[in-house]
């Protein structure tokens, strides 16, 4: 009879090891995010803004948005793969970097007033956007089965500190920029260039061990142990079921929520806000994406995935009402449809990614990761382009009301989820 490689006191080891270097992780991570929240918040404040005052037309101000979740397309591939053979720590720190160069690049552009050079730099720009988002993933890696919604939580919410600081240091920032000679729209791509870069190097320097790495390594002792005396079995695992559905999710719910956030500033100019107004809703805006995660996250885990996810639905479509009802010059109606519209795409981003890494296994897990995410930039490079197209031929209201009502297809997508446990899931995570 073969003994398990994990018995006794070297499974007390691994078990210690693992939640030591979780901990660490999460500090690690917490600290780029931070960093990073700051460098994703020019892009969302003022790229509209920018694109509109260099093309001359609002019909194509959605277009950096379409351009930098384009890059973050790239970046989520290219990030996924290099994690599958690398781990987390060279796949996350380059991405930042990237994303610092492209936020230089957007501050030349806009110095030389050469849109073909926007366009490159909000595409290079983008892979911090996307790498974000996958630094979530490291959050949950070492977690417990019952404790990956909290896991990823936890590097969103650290994200709400930059994101909602750099909107609000939008009027300052340009008054930086008219001072260094810069465009004033420009400035907040000052503060995203020196952000991203650090974040990029926090990682690199102290995101060690690899959280993925050490994950797989577990993954395949305890697989070997559990299988020992059992005949062979495929090498790589099938993707479950969950792994769809919660890609689903967190597709939908980023269209929704680009298409409406993408305008809103272009929207309140029209209706002469100033730059401070602006930056104040999409601050709260941001604020609501990314600071609730800590409470969803637990509530992914102790509620189940299927609750929350409609949660996600039923909160769209109540920010596209709000939008599409609020007269253009209530500043407050404006805050409070933001603030839903980020609410109700952190449920979506939260339970989607908990469905994600209930249904993959350390084996398959990081390319599945890439992959979706993939899937999520294009969801939001087509709202963000598409909604100043839609804008420009109809209106805010329809666009907002629109994409409300989009939402609610989270409802019935839930009922393509297969009954019955995919494989390394907890019981909890099941509900």
């Amino acid at each position: 009879m073969q003994t398990d490689p994990l018995s006794g006191e070297r499974a007390v080891a691994a078990d210690d090891q693992r939640a030591r270097v979780h901990k660490r992780t999460l500090t690690v991570v917490v600290i780029s995010q931070i960093l990073g929240g700051a460098g994703l918040a020019a892009g969302i404040s003022v790229g509209a803004l920018l694109a509109e005052n260099m093309l001359g037309s609002d019909a194509l101000s959605g277009l950096p948005t379409g351009l930098f979740t384009l890059g973050s397309a790239l970046a989520a591939f290219l990030v996924g793969r290099s994690t599958q053979r690398f781990g987390r720590r060279l796949g996350l720190a380059f991405g930042f970097i990237a994303g610092g160069l492209g936020a230089v690049g957007v501050v030349i552009a806009a110095l030389a007033g050469s849109v073909p050079l926007l366009f490159v730099a909000l595409f290079v720009y983008g892979a911090g956007t996307a790498t974000n988002l996958q630094a979530r993933y490291a959050g949950a890696d070492l977690a417990p089965a019952d404790r990956r919604g909290f896991g990823s939580s936890v590097a969103m919410v650290a994200t709400t500190v930059g994101a909602v600081a750099g909107p609000n240091l939008i009027d300052p920032l340009g008054s930086l920029a008219d001072t260094l000679g810069v465009p004033t729209l420009a400035g907040p791509f000052i503060l995203a260039a020196i952000a991203y870069v650090a974040a990029g190097l926090v990682l690199f320097a102290f995101l060690r061990p690899d959280p993925y790495l050490l994950a797989r390594r577990i993954a395949e002792i305890t697989e070997v142990g559990d299988d020992a005396g059992a005949p062979s079995t495929v090498s790589t695992p099938r993707v479950g079921s969950g792994a769809y559905v919660g890609a689903t999710v967190m597709v939908l719910t980023q269209l929704v929520m680009v298409a409406i956030m993408t305008m809103t500033p272009v929207h309140m100019r029209a209706h002469d806000f100033d730059l401070a107004a602006v930056g104040l809703v999409i601050g709260m805006h941001i604020g609501a994406m990314w600071l609730p995660s800590l409470v969803t996250g637990i509530l992914v885990d102790k509620l189940g995935r299927t609750p929350i996810v409609v949660a996600s639905g039923v909160t769209l479509l109540l920010a596209g009402i709000v939008a599409a009802a609020a007269p253009g010059d209530s500043l407050g109606l404006l805050i409070l449809a933001l603030i839903l519209l980020g609410l109700g795409w952190n449920f979506g981003l939260v339970s989607g990614t908990a469905l994600v890494v209930d249904a993959t296994v350390p084996q398959n897990r990081p390319r599945t990761q890439g992959t979706i995410d993939v899937l999520i930039a294009l969801a939001g490079a087509g709202g963000g382009t598409m909604s100043g197209i839609v804008m420009s031929s109809s209106s805010y209201q329809a666009l907002s009301l629109g994409g409300g009502l989009l939402a609610l297809l989270l409802i019935p997508v839930l009922l393509v989820r297969r009954p019955g446990p995919d494989r390394s899931i907890s019981r909890a995570a099941q509900r």
